[in-house]
């Protein structure tokens, strides 16, 4: 999006609507969980980004405030079959969660199968719309080149997607550019990818204030913050955060 004002103006409930709060650790405790969800709530993000079996400790949570569920669908790998991608998916809209994202076959666009990954997508996005719920697409875009993000994007633009994303935060290969997760150069790579055709997500590597207000001044439309970070980039404490973080 292109904002009316510059980053440094808004406010905090402004900025924390850009944010999926991300609370995808696998090693969390049920505790960990419901902390840091309840965290994610105090400082009004505009979701908090859960693993599915999250869905029961995340809703209650939520429920009745401004922050809704983003559901991760088979990661942080995408390499699930298109029918099991389709079950996992129509099991989390069952909860009534506002937004998916899933990851794309990358290993798929690196072999230069596009076709494939388009038509894949297609099924997940036709039925998260059907359910009223948006889709995010995660290109991976470490593992890729920039014409492989440029096809990835092509594919989930043809397939329905709200968003692209470019990283899940878990991938631990070898990075093909100088900069890793939503590095500004990334960023504006995939805003001249989608060209207004669907929304743009950073995640990865967003960590510190100064880079989180200069991605929303170059018109990203959501980013994927991790909950340490979270208060940081709001420039909140995270021991005095009002509810809502309406100030």
């Amino acid at each position: 999006m292109s904002p009316d004002k510059s980053a440094e103006q808004m406010s905090v409930a402004e900025l924390a609507a850009y944010i999926d709060h991300s609370v995808l650790k696998p090693e969390f405790t049920v505790e960990d969980v419901g902390r840091e969800v309840g965290n994610g709530v105090r400082y009004g993000c505009r979701t908090v980004c859960i693993n599915p079996t999250a869905i029961e400790i995340a809703a209650p949570l939520c429920e009745g405030t401004s922050t809704g569920l983003c559901v991760v669908v088979d990661f942080p790998f995408g390499l699930s079959s298109t029918p099991s991608r389709l079950a996992q998916t129509r099991d989390v809209l069952t909860a009534g969660v506002a937004e998916v994202d899933i990851v794309a076959n990358y290993g798929w666009l690196r072999s230069g199968r596009a076709d494939r990954v388009e038509q894949d997508l297609r099924t997940v996005a036709e039925v998260c719309h059907e359910a009223g719920a948006e889709v995010k697409v995660i290109l991976e875009t470490d593992a890729l080149t920039v014409d492989e993000v440029r096809a990835g994007a092509e594919a989930a633009i043809a397939a329905g997607a709200d968003f692209i994303k470019t990283s899940t935060g878990f991938f631990t290969g070898t990075t093909q550019h100088e900069q890793t997760g939503a590095s500004e150069d990334m960023i504006a790579i995939m805003l001249d990818a989608a060209a207004g055709r669907c929304k743009v997500k950073g995640s990865g590597s967003i960590r510190d204030r100064a880079h989180f207000l200069r991605l929303i001044d170059a018109g990203i439309d959501r980013m994927g913050i991790g909950y340490r970070s979270t208060p940081v980039v709001l420039g909140v404490d995270h021991d005095t955060a009002p509810a809502g973080a309406g100030y």
